[in-house]
């Protein structure tokens, strides 16, 4: 038994449900009151042949839903998305996913605030020191990560660099074979946050993917520099690359110093999320656990189920691998049993996150082969 991550208890975990299916019958309250919902699913509702206000009291029953479609989240009138009860309130449009063709959008008043707020509750001041500044290397545009990192920052008391990077132009050029031009693209991006990080904005705090995080340690040594002596004391990255493997190269060889070997590596935390999820934390780093890493949803907010390949409807065993399996519930969008273009190992509860977790995540086998991975 782990002594770092101890199982969770029955209460714990009966605790956790009650919550969540209280949760559930409010979002059903919100979403299909005439009153407080949107018109997508106001409209929808007249042909789900239930009413899910009556007929949905537990997290199981949204079972009784239909397959969602990600191509319900392409094209717009994006309008179609608002609840009535935050009619007024600032809208934000957030891409996710489509390198070509119309992406998949999500509407947001405040939900991308709410989830790196929660986010920040699981950061260790001691590495993510409040009053610190931030870099956020990683792609910018139309995708909340850049607005989020930088709440999230602002939230700590800390002002947010950004670097310009547009993630869609690195998989074009992938896919044409242009790796030379990706190369300079790549090297373009990282001397940016070279020049922000020897500016003198005591930059102490990053977010960025594996393959730049990679590609800056490289850059800074080569210049008789490292991430550890540029500064930096707590990073938070993520994603499918974000493997056990590549951890342990991280902490090993890309967070030291090595001009002072004996200091340690610079603290890092993994996560796992998009625009319809949220931010999933990482299971607290545990020697015992050999570099595996956990990552639990923020329930309630957001469920992540693994089920089976040829039933959407059932979930694999504990250590089993199955498909990700999605449910949005926030008063700005509930979306029920959306299927991810991700698969991984369904992981046990712990005390600290009384819920089903997940490991090993990676591209859904039937989509691996035709997914290109650029600078994520």
């Amino acid at each position: 038994m782990s002594t770092v991550n101890p199982p969770a208890t029955a209460p714990q975990l009966q605790s956790a449900k009650e919550k969540l299916d209280a949760h559930v019958r409010d979002m059903m309250e919100w979403h299909f009151n005439p009153a407080t919902g949107c018109p997508f699913w106001l409209e929808r509702a007249k042909t789900l042949g239930f009413d899910p206000r009556k007929a949905v009291h537990t997290f199981e029953d949204l079972r009784k839903f239909p397959s969602f479609e990600d191509e319900w989240l392409r094209g717009g009138p994006i309008q179609r998305w608002i609840p009535a009860g935050l009619k007024g309130k600032g809208v934000y449009v957030f891409e996710t996913g489509g390198t070509t063709g119309i992406p998949k959008s999500r509407m947001q008043i405040d939900d991308w605030k709410t989830d790196y707020e929660n986010f920040s509750d699981t950061l260790p001041d001691a590495s993510f020191p409040k009053g610190s500044n931030w870099l956020m290397l990683g792609p910018s545009g139309p995708r909340r990560l850049r607005l989020a990192v930088e709440h999230l920052a602002q939230y700590r008391g800390g002002i947010c660099f950004c670097v310009d990077l547009d993630p869609r132009w690195v998989v074009k050029l992938i896919k044409r074979g242009n790796i030379k031009e990706m190369e300079a693209y790549r090297d373009h991006v990282i001397d940016q946050a070279i020049t922000i990080l020897s500016a003198g904005h005591d930059v102490r705090c990053m977010f960025t993917t594996p393959k730049l995080l990679e590609a800056l340690a490289m850059k800074l040594f080569e210049k008789g520099s490292s991430i550890k002596a540029s500064g930096i004391t707590g990073i938070f990255s993520g994603g499918t690359e974000f493997t056990p493997q590549w951890y342990r190269f991280a902490m090993e060889e890309l967070l030291c110093d090595p001009d002072n070997p004996g200091s340690g590596p610079v603290f890092m935390t993994p996560t796992y999320g998009n625009t319809l999820m949220g931010l999933a934390c990482g299971k607290p780093f545990d020697p015992a656990d050999n570099y595996k890493i956990t990552y639990f949803a923020p329930q309630p907010r957001a469920v992540i189920e693994v089920v089976e390949f040829k039933d959407y409807n059932t979930l694999v065993p504990y250590g089993g691998t199955g498909r990700v399996k999605l449910t949005t519930l926030t008063k700005e969008t509930f979306i029920p049993g959306f299927m991810e273009r991700d698969e991984g190992e369904r992981e046990q509860p712990i005390a600290k996150f009384p819920w089903d977790g997940i490991s090993g995540t990676r591209p859904f086998h039937e989509f691996a082969k035709t997914t290109t991975v650029g600078v994520y």
